[in-house]
């Protein structure tokens, strides 16, 4: 038995090189398959995350093209007509962005401005991320493009402009006042005139397109926004004339004549004022003064209310010439003193959020408007007209779409239509 065993022993010598030799060959066949499959995988992960910095450069482009568009900060001139897609103009960014280590390029096609196509305009963004060839495992030259169409929504308040009188709730005009022009409101108006004396439509219960009071405050801030605060709260003419604006005013401010020598202080600029303002009203040691609108606009940003509280005052020793426009946010009592404004020179008094309350002692020419009231109390010859703007005639209000090509009107929203990526 032992003999038997022994040579069964003996039989078993160089089973375990076998299975060694076994296993290597095995262990070589599979290390071969793996390893070109953990370099598929690096260089599928090397791609997929030069793909995916590249889809954030140029959505990045996109986005920043979309800033620019809702802060219209394209110079007009810039825009160029298109020659590969007629009825569209072009913008192309002189330089491209760096996003991601990615060179992006960011060109802008704008739909000519039509008046007759509603208050949107159409853009379309196309941005491009650029990949060169950087000696990686799998850097090859490569792009990301993102393409956008993107509807933008515009102020536009000319329409109301087409009214000697108009409110986007009620108003109510005095026997005495004759008005030629259309007279407006969103919700009622009580006419207390004569049969005849107001020589234009009469409606009430309209549809208006009513300004929003941040909306015009970021457009006037635009203008003053680059002046130092002006120091005063008295800006004092003291029978000198004089100019003013662009001038910035954060406070309440008061402009008066302390002299008995009349005198004009006429606007080069918008002024822009946030407490309440008077100008020649119940103000002592004050005067006779000209206001000389200029084309220029005051603007109120404080939205006071109530009769002695109103945020902007003008009293009957304030004599206003001149095309312009005075709007503040809350309310307004407007007196001034004879005619205002002329057959060529377009006035626009408006109280975006209050009551505009007037009790003129001439001929007002252009348009009265108040959110929650215009009440016309009678004055001396008190008489409102609008004849509309004069051919050529502009004001500093949002008005939709001119006759210039390149003027961009101001952009309250923008709403992405599609978003599409392609790569190569």
């Amino acid at each position: 038995m032992k003999s038997v065993m022994n040579k069964l022993v003996r039989d078993e010598k160089g089973a375990a090189l076998i299975v060694a030799l076994i296993l290597l060959l095995v262990g070589g066949l599979l290390a071969a398959s793996l390893l070109g499959y953990m370099g598929t995988g690096l260089i599928t992960g090397e791609i997929y995350e030069t793909r995916t910095a590249e889809l954030y450069a140029a959505d990045a482009g996109v986005e920043d093209a979309i800033w620019i568009i809702s802060h219209q900060s394209i110079e007009p001139w810039l825009w160029q007509e298109s020659d590969d897609y007629p009825g569209w103009w072009v913008y192309e960014y002189p330089e491209p962005l760096i996003v991601n280590d990615r060179s992006v390029g960011v060109t802008l096609y704008r739909q000519d401005l039509d008046p007759t196509c509603g208050e949107e305009l159409v853009y379309r963004i196309l941005a491009t991320a650029m990949t060169e060839d950087g000696g990686g495992v799998a850097s090859i030259p490569s792009s990301t493009t993102v393409e956008a169409y993107l509807s933008a929504s515009y102020m536009d308040f000319s329409s109301l402009l087409d009214n000697a009188i108009v409110s986007d709730t009620s108003i109510s005009i005095d026997n005495g006042v004759l008005v030629t022009g259309d007279v407006t409101s969103g919700g009622t108006i009580d006419d207390k005139t004569k049969p005849g004396d107001i020589d234009g439509t009469i409606t009430p219960g309209a549809d208006l397109d009513w300004p929003d009071a941040d909306d015009l405050s970021a457009y006037y801030w635009d203008d003053v926004k680059d002046e130092l605060p002006y120091a005063s709260d008295t800006i004092d003419i003291a029978g000198v004339d004089a100019t003013k604006g662009p001038l910035y005013r954060d406070g309440p401010l008061t402009i008066k004549n302390s002299s008995s020598i009349n005198a004009t202080l006429k606007l080069t600029g918008t002024l822009y004022i946030t407490g309440e303002t008077k100008i020649c009203y119940n103000t002592p040691n004050n005067n006779e003064m000209i206001l000389d609108l200029n084309g220029q606009t005051i603007f109120v940003a404080s939205n006071s209310t109530g009769k002695g509280n109103e945020a902007l005052q003008i009293g009957d020793k304030c004599t206003i010439i001149g095309s312009g426009c005075i709007i503040a946010v809350g309310d307004i009592y407007f007196k001034p003193n004879g005619d205002v404004g002329g057959e060529n020179e377009f006035v626009l008094v408006m109280s975006i959020e209050g009551t505009m309350t007037l009790q003129p002692g001439g001929t007002f020419y252009g348009c009265i408007a108040g959110d929650l009231a215009v009440d016309v109390a009678s004055g001396n010859d008190a008489t409102i007209i609008n004849m509309g703007l004069a051919e050529g005639q502009d004001l500093n209000l949002p008005m939709g779409i001119g006759d210039d090509p390149n003027e961009l009107p101001p952009v309250t929203g923008v709403k992405i239509d599609s978003w599409e990526v392609s790569q190569q």
